[in-house]
C-alpha cells in the first residue's frame, strides 16, 4: 500500500465512522471521499480477498445476500455491500467499513452496478462473475439490452481467469465467445419437454436468437424472455445447465418452496424471480464447496433486506416494502401479489430522478390489469409522479372512489395507518423507497440509516 492509498484509507475509514456513529448514515460518501484523495484506493483496500461480482438487472441485492448467508457457513471473512450502494464508491465504503476477522478465506460478494463493472474489474480482479438477467431497464441511462450487457463483457475480459456463474435461461449470456470458465443454471420444469414449441409474447425484449436474429422459441417458458430457449433457425439453444430447479412446490408472496435434485429448499420471501435468485446463490456455493445442507439451511434463515420485500410493522400493519424500477420486476412482482390468499391496501410510489429512470412510460408495459382486484380494499398513490401513477391505475380499472393521493410521506403514513387492512403492499421506485425509509427511520418506524 503507498502513502496515497493509506492516507486514502485513513481517511475515509475515519469518515464512515462520524458519518456513521453520530449522522447514522455515510452510505458512499466515506467511498467518495476516500477515492478523491486516491481514485484506486480500491485496489488496494481489496488485497487478500477472494472477489465475487454479482451483476445484471434485477436480483443483484437479494442474490448477494443469499450468496452472504450461504458462504458464512463455511468461510469466516466475509464482506459485502448490504444497502445495495453498488457503484465504486459505494464499493469503496463496503471495504472501508468491513471489520477484518481472522480467517485463512477472505471473500468480498459484492453487487455491482452493469455500468460500473469494467471499471471496479479493473482494480478488483475477481474471481468470480454471476450474471443474473438482463431486461430492459433505465433506458435513457443504459440503453438497449444488448448495450447493457456489453458494458458487463467489457468487465469480464479484463478477468480472462474469473469463472462466469450465469443463468443459462436468458439466451444473451452464451450469446458472447469468452475464454472464461463458464456455469449455467437455469430452471428444469417437469413441463419442458423437447416437443414444446412455442414463443414469448409479442411485446418480450430479448427474445431475437443472437446468431441469426430470428424469433426464439421456447421449450418451457419462466418469465419475460427466461426459459429453454432454442432457435428454429440456425439451432442455437439454451447450454447445459450444471445446476437447476425441476419442481416449484409451493409459492405464497412470504415464502418459496421449490426442489433441486431431489432436495427440497425454503425461503421466506415470494416470487418465482427470487427462486432463480436463491439458484444462482446456490451455484455460487455449490462452486465454493459448500454441501446441500449448508445451503438450505443458509436459505431458511434468510432476513429480509432493504427495500426488497422488507418486512416493516407499524400502526398495526404489516408492510411489506418492494423495489420496482422496470417493466419485467413490477410484472413479476404483481403476479406474486396475485398468491396472496387475505385482503391487502396497495401503495404505488412513483419517482422520476436520474436513479429511478426519468421516462417513467415503462409502467405502462406492465399488467396491472391482471391484478386480482377483488382483494385489494384501499390503494394510496404518491411519489413525484403521483399523477401518473393514479392515471396508469384508473385506466387498469381501479375504482377511483378506493385511490387516495399522498403528496410527501408524513401524509402517506398518516394514511397507510387510516388503511382498513392488515396487510400493506408498498411497491416504490428507488428514490421514492429511500425517502419513505429515510422518513420512517426519523420517526423511529424502523432503524434510522440506511
Amino acid at each position: 500500500m503507498n502513502l496515497k492509498s493509506g492516507i486514502a484509507k485513513v481517511a475515509g475509514k475515519s469518515s464512515y465512522w462520524f458519518l456513521h456513529n453520530v449522522l447514522k448514515g455515510g452510505t458512499s460518501f466515506p467511498g467518495k471521499f476516500a477515492m478523491k484523495i486516491d481514485p484506486e484506493v480500491l485496489n488496494s483496500l481489496a488485497k487478500g480477498y477472494e472477489t465475487i461480482i454479482v451483476t445484471g438487472t434485477n436480483g443483484k441485492t437479494m442474490t448477494t445476500a443469499l450468496i452472504v448467508e450461504a458462504l458464512k457457513k463455511k468461510y469466516g471473512d466475509i464482506l459485502t455491500n448490504p444497502s445495495g450502494s453498488n457503484m465504486q464508491q459505494g464499493i469503496v465504503t463496503a471495504f472501508l467499513a468491513h471489520k477484518n476477522k481472522k480467517a485463512k478465506k477472505k471473500i468480498a460478494v459484492l453487487e455491482v452496478d452493469e455500468a460500473n463493472v469494467k471499471m471496479v474489474t479493473k482494480l478488483l480482479h475477481p474471481s468470480v462473475f454471476v450474471l443474473t438477467n438482463i431486461f430492459r431497464d433505465q433506458m435513457d441511462r443504459y440503453g438497449e439490452i444488448y448495450t447493457t450487457y456489453q458494458k458487463i463483457v467489457d468487465g469480464i475480459k479484463l478477468a480472462p481467469n474469473a469463472t462466469i456463474i450465469a443463468n443459462g435461461d436468458a439466451s444473451i449470456f452464451s450469446s458472447v465467445e469468452l475464454p472464461n470458465k463458464k456455469v449455467f443454471y437455469g430452471f428444469k420444469l417437469p413441463d419442458d419437454k423437447a416437443e414444446n414449441d412455442f414463443k414469448a409474447p409479442v411485446n418480450t425484449d430479448g427474445v431475437l436468437c443472437p446468431k441469426c436474429d430470428h424469433i426464439l422459441h421456447y421449450h418451457e417458458r419462466i418469465y419475460a424472455n427466461l426459459g429453454d430457449f432454442f432457435c428454429p433457425n440456425c439451432g442455437y439453444h439454451r447450454p447445459e445447465l450444471t445446476y437447476s430447479v425441476n419442481q416449484i412446490i409451493d409459492q405464497t408472496p412470504n415464502s418459496l418452496k421449490f426442489k433441486m435434485g431431489e432436495k427440497e429448499y425454503s425461503i421466506g420471501i415470494g416470487g418465482t424471480y427470487n427462486i432463480y435468485n436463491a439458484l444462482a446463490a446456490y451455484s455460487v456455493a455449490r462452486e465454493f464447496d459448500l454441501s446441500e445442507e449448508e445451503v438450505a439451511q443458509s436459505f431458511a434463515e434468510n432476513k429480509r433486506i432493504f427495500g426488497r420485500q422488507e418486512l416493516i410493522n407499524y400502526a398495526g400493519k404489516e408492510i411489506d416494502l418492494i423495489l420496482v424500477k422496470n417493466p419485467v420486476g413490477l410484472d413479476e412482482v404483481l403476479h406474486m401479489l396475485n398468491t396472496e390468499k387475505d385482503n391487502y391496501s396497495l401503495v404505488a410510489l412513483l419517482n422520476a430522478n436520474h436513479a429511478d429512470g426519468i421516462d417513467t412510460s415503462w409502467i405502462w408495459d406492465a399488467d396491472y390489469e391482471g391484478l386480482n382486484k377483488d382483494k385489494i380494499k384501499k390503494v394510496l398513490v404518491g411519489g413525484k409522479r403521483w399523477h401518473d401513477m393514479g392515471f396508469r391505475l384508473e385506466v387498469a380499472g381501479f375504482n377511483p372512489g378506493l385511490m387516495t393521493t399522498a403528496t410527501n410521506n408524513d401524509a402517506l403514513l398518516d394514511e397507510i395507518s387510516k388503511l382498513p387492512t392488515k396487510k400493506v403492499y408498498i411497491l416504490a421506485t428507488y428514490t421514492a423507497m429511500l425517502s419513505l425509509r429515510k422518513t420512517m427511520g426519523e420517526k423511529k418506524i424502523i432503524k434510522a440509516g440506511m
